[in-house]
């Protein structure tokens, strides 16, 4: 079992670890990471943007421990209020986690989080084709395809296609 933390700055040494150890595992699935990124200084500014974002109510971060290792992360993004109501989801998990039932675990965790204490109506995810284990996840969770997007987001210095996956909050919303 796992556990979820939301970003504080006492992780950047763990956080800064779980990035290292899986600097090429991640790469084809993030944006472009130079040599800058894996420093413990952006490791701190990176937790020190998703604080605020927190405060702000724009995004929750929260990072996946195990045995007191980082073992991923996973982040409810761009939260938008009005008659939207809805967010981004993204995550990663180290490379000697998967296949284990960790970030199924976490998608559920995150997901009621997001429904039931941030009282969000849906959450949208997009995933590249070629991810068929991150596309098994959200299927797994109760996540449906809702489309598919052409040259949808700049991953590792290439334009990718990506399915669009979304859930739904299934306790009706009032909006003020």
């Amino acid at each position: 079992m796992v556990t979820l933390v939301k970003a504080n700055k006492k992780l950047a040494p763990l956080i800064l670890d779980y990035y290292t150890r899986n600097r090429e595992f991640l790469a084809p699935y993030e944006s472009k990471r130079d040599d800058n990124f894996f420093t413990l200084s952006s490791i701190e500014l990176l937790l020190k943007n998703a604080i605020k974002n927190e405060k702000n109510g724009t995004g929750v971060r929260f990072y996946i421990t195990l045995d007191n290792k980082v073992i991923g992360t996973i982040a409810l993004n761009n939260i938008v209020r009005g008659c939207f109501h809805s967010c981004f989801l993204g995550y990663s998990l180290d490379k000697d986690y998967i296949n284990k039932g960790y970030m199924t675990e976490a998608v559920n965790e995150v997901t009621h989080y997001a429904f039931e204490v941030v009282k969000l109506h849906r959450i949208e995810a997009n995933i590249m084709p070629k991810n068929i284990a991150s596309k098994r996840v959200l299927e797994k969770c109760g996540f449906i395809e809702e489309g598919y997007s052409k040259n949808y987001l700049y991953i590792n210095g290439v334009w990718e296609d990506h399915i669009h996956m979304v859930k739904f909050n299934p306790t009706p919303l009032e909006i003020l």
